[in-house]
């Protein structure tokens, strides 16, 4: 793949090559991310202002922003130093004011010469009965009233970057921005009515009108639409060129399988015995797996997970399953044992704590292949770790566990198969622009035997029977968690709310029945801490948020959380599904400090009427934005310029098929419309994905 075709030169030379930018002007640009022409062509119009002439300003709805024709009368120089100069104009209907602070007489008087007549334009404002126009916007010969748009485009500024240079800059670009050939597919295109790129952003920047400020105003959409395609394209690319990269396949005769279904004491739901499927068809296809399962909280991930790692086994190969922590690889172990004893498997853990002679024993039985299921933390991935013949590697948890470790996993296994897990339901536009690059299995119905939880919404004031409600439950041999907020400022703060809760609950509940967890422990007492509490050993867990994944403790039926208006409500979400995981009744209460504000009432009632995490994800994109909900920063989520992923999700979607197929029917991307999308991924600086092209 050659260099950046020479149609694109136009939009990627310097700033300073515009009418009107120096070097200090394109220096400042950079605050607003512009560093090419091209930048400024994707910065769109934010508000705009009606400049549409009117014959007087009498009757407006003051202050507002008029234009009217007005005859120049008397000028009046300011009296004292620092006053105003003003100057008395006449519209068809009423006198007014336009008033100058540190206004230069000699300049005023030139632009504003007595008996004269004028257009003027800018902000109206009623000032001891009188109104005035204080510094007008423009000042204009009623013969070059024509250059001013009835609608003003307002864009984006930072310091040393005024209204009046970007409107310059903009318009320059406009005007060597080339015909670009087409990338979108024809029956998209005619099905939407939507103009090409060139007429797209000329439209863009030159709003009507409100509406055409929306995201679903027709140019918008359209480039909405290049961004989410670029990003999928990029996306498919990377996919097909893993999907290059020889796999093994992995096909098993179903026997191992069979024995665990039959020991289980219900069917699996519908969702677990397709995703099974899914999972099982790409292992035996020749091209390496990547799939990700997400599923709500307690949908019987474990299971399918499982069902998949015996079909390596069948295969006569090696599975392993990666969770983020030590409790959690343990929490796996004790989850599959039950499961490994019925298919007759051997299975084994490996962490941080394997030392010496025992870690060097199971090192030679993983080597030799007789270990076939590993369970671990990412102590797996140390240098003299080596399997016999690994088939596939589940991942549980995808927010610790980024791209570059899929790869390293990747690279333990020739030609492993990749399954991630995440418990984190996540809206299908955001899934698409995160994990656009895996194939999707969704688990979205509920095994049999989980009890819904019942969720309460109490005030802070009172906690007194909240406690005495806990006293109960203990009494009865039940557990609870007690989870208080974390304050981001400070995590002084944090500590003592969540010590003092500690020390106020083991005061109403007794010494040795409370146990507490927060994120400035050390490891081991962390561990420890939890562990006690995984025995019953203490009763109730003092936690800040350090206990929301996968922790799994069937008698705590008791879900307490502190200022829960604070929370975001998939983190809500994720914590009480902590509990309704035994045979007893749960409870969530959620505690809030009154008065609750209109946001946090929406979160919490939202929370009290639906235990559907993909519906919660739905209300939670809406409330947050893409960005909050899964932390921009680590998520690797694109940032947009144009498109908005909260309110064209569905664009996503279509973006995601178009980008598959063109690759499929045309995979070097050689046609004509592949040439074309070429051009778009370069103008949309996806560099990674034309060397992506290229590879293979």
């Amino acid at each position: 793949m050659s260099g950046r075709p020479e149609i694109l030169f136009p939009l990627f030379g310097a700033l300073t090559g515009l009418d009107g930018i120096g070097p200090k002007t394109a220096e400042a640009l950079g605050q607003l991310a512009i560093e090419a022409p091209r930048d400024l062509l994707f910065t769109l119009p934010q508000s705009g202002i009606d400049r549409a002439p009117r014959p007087t300003i009498r009757g407006a709805d003051l202050p507002a922003v008029l234009t009217v024709e007005v005859t120049v009368g008397a000028h009046r120089a300011p009296r004292s130093k620092g006053g105003a100069y003003r100057v008395t104009v006449e519209d068809d209907a009423t006198a007014f004011q336009i008033v100058f602070f540190r206004g230069r007489g000699d300049y005023i008087t030139r632009i504003l010469p007595q008996g004269q007549r004028r257009v003027v334009s800018g902000r109206v404002e009623l000032f001891d009965g009188m109104a005035q126009m204080v510094h007008p916007d423009h000042v204009l010969p009623p013969e070059e009233a024509g250059t001013l748009p009835a609608y003003e485009p307002v864009y984006p500024l930072t310091a040393g970057v005024t209204q009046k240079v970007m409107t310059r800059a903009v318009a320059a670009t406009l005007a060597r921005a080339p015909e670009l050939p087409e990338w979108i597919d024809p029956g998209l295109m005619a099905r939407e009515g939507w103009p090409d790129w060139r007429s797209a952003v000329t439209a863009a920047h030159a709003p009507t009108g409100v509406a055409d400020l929306a995201p679903g105003a027709f140019a918008r959409t359209r480039l909405a639409y290049d961004e989410f395609l670029a990003h999928q394209l990029t996306l498919a690319l990377a996919r097909a060129a893993r999907r290059r990269r020889a796999g093994l396949v992995t096909e098993g005769d179903g026997r191992l399988r069979a024995r665990v279904l039959g020991a289980l004491p219900y069917a699996p739901t519908g969702a677990q015995t397709r995703a099974i499927a899914e999972i099982a068809a790409d292992m035996a296809a020749p091209e390496r797996m990547n799939r990700l399962l997400q599923g709500d909280v307690g949908a019987g991930k474990t299971l399918v997970a499982f069902m998949a790692l015996l079909v390596a086994v069948e295969a006569g190969g090696q599975g392993v399953m990666m969770a983020p922590t030590e409790i959690l690889a343990r929490q796996h172990l004790e989850g599959l044992q039950p499961l490994a004893a019925e298919a007759g498997v051997t299975l084994d853990i490996l962490t941080g704590r394997d030392k010496g002679a025992e870690r060097r024993a199971k090192l030679a039985a993983l080597a030799e292949g007789r270990i076939q299921v590993l369970v671990g933390t990412h102590a797996v991935f140390q240098k003299d770790v080596a399997f016999r013949d690994l088939r596939l590697a589940v991942v549980d948890e995808q927010h610790r566990f980024g791209v570059r470790q899929r790869l390293e996993l990747g690279r333990k296994g020739a030609g492993a198969d990749v399954l991630v897990m995440t418990a984190t339901p996540i809206p299908r536009s955001l899934a698409l622009a995160q994990y656009g690059d895996m194939d999707v299995s969704l688990l979205d119905e509920k095994p049999p035997g989980r009890k819904p939880i019942r969720t309460a919404v109490m005030s802070v004031e009172r906690m007194d029977e909240v406690v005495a409600h806990l006293e109960r439950a203990i009494a009865d041999g039940r557990q609870a968690y007690w989870v208080c907020p974390l304050v981001e400022e400070s995590e002084a703060v944090d500590l003592t709310a969540a010590t003092q809760r500690f020390e106020r609950l083991r005061a109403s509940l007794g010494e040795g029945r409370v146990g507490l967890v927060h994120g400035q422990m050390p490891p081991a007492e962390k561990d420890a801490a939890m562990a006690r509490f995984v025995a019953g050993d203490t009763a109730v867990l003092v936690a800040t948020t350090v206990i929301e994944v996968g922790v799994n403790v069937p008698n705590a039926t008791i879900m307490v959380i502190e200022r829960a208006d604070w929370f975001g409500l998939a983190q809500l979400h994720q914590l009480r599904g902590r509990v309704g995981r035994g045979e007893g009744a749960s409870t969530c209460l959620l505690l809030y400090q009154p008065p609750l504000t209109e946001t946090g009432e929406k979160r919490l009632t939202t929370l009290r009427e639906t235990e559907d995490g993909f519906r919660i994800a739905e209300v939670d994109l809406e409330m947050r934005g893409a960005g909050d909900l899964i932390g921009t920063a680590q998520s690797g989520l694109p940032r947009f310029r144009i498109a908005d992923l909260e309110h064209q999700a569905g664009l996503m979607s279509v973006a995601q098929s178009d980008a598959r197929k063109l690759l499929a029917d045309d995979p070097t991307l050689e046609t004509a419309r592949g040439r074309a999308a070429r051009t778009l991924l370069w103008l949309m600086r996806q560099d990674e994905a034309i060397r992506l092209i290229g590879v293979g």
